[in-house]
């Protein structure tokens, strides 16, 4: 499979079809995305993973609209932001993303943190509410813990498809993943990277040399490799997002995947905004 034909390879979650790589903007300027997302979308990659506090949906919205593929092709996902989860601006909110898009659906729409004093059933309801009016296809969280997701699950009439979060070699999310997908939802992972730390690692390397790819084909087969996980890539290196969705033409096995896995430490979480992040279930490798 060719990196042109590798956005095809899709996570299912219900009736959710969710491409396993998805090109991350967190942290990426208006600039950054006219420079970077159509060498992305050459490169292949069709879903596109935002969020209103990126304040990048406009930019993001002029590029899939300038590249002149059909929009049923590109799969995108944004994410809520908190001070917009009152039934009073929610609605209005996602029609804002909307307009940014430049769409008039988004495929995949996320409360981006739990921390909020709006009840979470009126967090669920507006989530609900934009399905139901036709403006989102799949609705899902990001950064829940498991106590929180289990509760989502429940408020909603329909059904969650993904949870968010953090996931790298060096984070066992064992806990929070294996309860994500018993409870039939797909995982996004992003910070894959661990913010460049992989890229030193001795064993990353020596797995990478082994099978002539690069430290990051390697961790990106990781994630995907997993049943159920689907993962986000970032880079700012245009020379680097073929090679990044080329990860469909090899398998690690068993042995590498458990070295992989076995690189987890205690206090590695990167992610950990003090008032959003909720009480995190043990990462404890």
């Amino acid at each position: 499979m060719t990196s042109q034909e590798s956005f095809m390879f899709n996570v299912q979650a219900g009736d959710a079809a969710i491409p396993a790589i998805g090109f991350g903007t967190y942290g990426v300027s208006d600039a950054e995305i006219h420079r970077l997302l159509p060498a992305a979308i050459e490169a292949g990659f069709r879903h596109i993973d935002t969020a209103q506090i990126y304040r990048n949906e406009a930019a993001i919205g002029d590029c899939v609209a300038a590249s002149g593929i059909a929009r049923n092709e590109f799969f995108l996902t944004t994410k809520v932001w908190v001070s917009h989860y009152a039934e009073a601006f929610f609605e209005a909110s996602v029609n804002e993303s909307l307009r940014k898009l430049k769409t008039d659906y988004i495929d995949l729409l996320l409360l981006h943190w739990p921390g909020s004093d709006v009840p979470l059933a009126e967090q669920i309801a507006g989530l609900n509410a934009v399905v139901r009016a036709g403006k989102v296809r799949h609705i899902g969280v990001s950064n829940f813990n498991r106590a929180q997701m289990t509760e989502a699950i429940r408020l909603s009439a329909i059904p969650l498809v993904t949870n968010q979060f953090e996931y790298h070699p060096y984070l066992n999310q064992s806990l929070l993943i294996d309860s994500t997908l018993e409870a039939g939802l797909a995982v996004t992972g992003y910070c894959g990277m661990a913010i460049g730390r992989v890229f030193a690692d001795p064993t990353l390397k020596d797995i990478a040399g082994s099978h002539g790819k690069t430290i990051a084909q390697i961790v990106l087969r990781w994630l995907i490799q997993q049943a159920g996980v689907v993962t986000l890539s970032r880079t700012t290196r245009i020379e680097r997002m073929a090679s990044n969705l080329a990860v469909f033409d090899f398998e690690l096995d068993g042995a590498e995947m458990a070295a992989i896995h076995a690189l987890a430490t205690n206090n590695s979480r990167i992610v950990d905004p003090p008032g959003f992040a909720p009480v995190w279930d043990s990462t404890r490798a």
